[in-house]
């Protein structure tokens, strides 16, 4: 087991961007929570009554509502080449599009997918693309957000969803999600 020294300036950091975050939206992050990794690595918020699961073979970290099972957070993790940088993979449109290819709704899985926005963004030293997606899996209509970034030779891909019926009402809660991942370290 790896020892990792307790730093009161990281937790402090943290607490501190929380509360930064939610006075600064005026109340938009009203009903969202602080993770941090183990490693101190990276954070997010997450909605405020989901429970965090595990699934073998499955994404690094996943959370759902409890009440509408359908909303989910994910967060999946690959190692990419230390030299690798996120716009060398294309722009925004074209990860996007090579995530539904490739892992979404790649051929013969029955999935229909439409990226609708992909957007560039800089935040703390990192560039992140911000994608926003339109699905149809097993007749059920989707709707989600995800953000991609690369930090020291690592893909990070964090997304949260729900059926197409609720996303009016957490739109604007989930684009204040996704905007939180950030890395501490």
């Amino acid at each position: 087991m790896k020892n990792i020294k307790f730093n009161p300036f990281k937790y402090l950091f943290l607490v501190f961007l929380c509360l930064t975050l939610s006075a600064c939206s005026g109340g938009l992050n009203a009903g969202l929570e602080a993770y941090q990794s183990p490693d101190g690595r990276y954070a997010f918020l997450y909605p405020t009554g989901w429970t965090r699961v595990k699934v073998d073979g499955g994404p690094e970290i996943i959370y759902h509502d409890l009440i509408n099972s359908n909303e989910t957070l994910s967060l999946v993790i690959s190692d990419v080449n230390r030299e690798v940088q996120l716009e060398q993979l294309g722009s925004p449109s074209e990860v996007g599009q090579t995530l539904i290819d490739k892992v979404i709704a790649p051929e013969g899985s029955g999935r229909e997918v439409k990226l609708i926005n992909a957007n560039k963004r800089e935040t703390s030293d990192h560039i992140f693309y911000d994608l926003e997606y339109e699905l149809n899996l097993n007749e059920q209509a989707r709707h989600e957000l995800a953000t991609v970034v690369i930090d020291r030779g690592t893909l990070y891909t964090f997304a949260v969803g729900t059926n197409e019926e609720r996303w009016n009402k957490v739109d604007s809660m989930f684009s204040n999600v996704i905007e939180s991942f950030n890395f501490l370290i």
